[in-house]
């Protein structure tokens, strides 16, 4: 049975553009073996469960080929099947076109006007106004 460094293979299966940060997503305990945290040096066999956490979401893939040399775009489903959820989709999608939080690349800095706009989406209306009656805190 042929195994493969987890590094080696996220790599070599373009889940990371190199093995470098594929190892670092490691370190950071982003990545998971059948539901246990993997080290970049951990060994990964056929018919495994990998799940990778790139917030907002976090992918689930299922190995077919361990390998470790880096293959064509178009030979990666013979070596993975994504079996990520819909709903981690789901949330990719929410946080997509959640408006401000992601602003288009080239923009810049948000303007005055943008942080207003902002805060005046995001700031309930009870919270910035003033009470509309008086304590009285007289002691008769």
């Amino acid at each position: 049975m042929s195994e493969a460094r987890i590094d080696k293979w996220m790599w070599a299966v373009r889940i990371f553009k190199t093995r470098t940060i594929a190892a670092e997503a490691c370190k950071k305990g982003r990545v998971n073996i059948n539901g246990a945290l993997a080290k970049a040096a951990r060994m990964v066999k056929p018919g495994d469960v990998i799940q990778v956490r790139k917030p907002p979401i976090t992918y689930s893939f299922k190995v077919l080929q361990a390998i470790e040399k880096r293959v064509g775009a178009k030979l990666v489903p013979e070596m993975m099947e994504n079996i990520t959820t819909p709903d981690q989709y789901e949330l990719l999608e929410m946080n997509r076109i959640s408006g401000f939080i992601n602003r288009a690349k080239g923009t810049g800095r948000p303007t005055k006007k943008d942080r207003r706009d902002l805060e005046e989406f995001t700031v309930p209306e009870f919270m910035d106004d003033e009470f509309d009656f008086d304590f009285d805190f007289d002691e008769d």
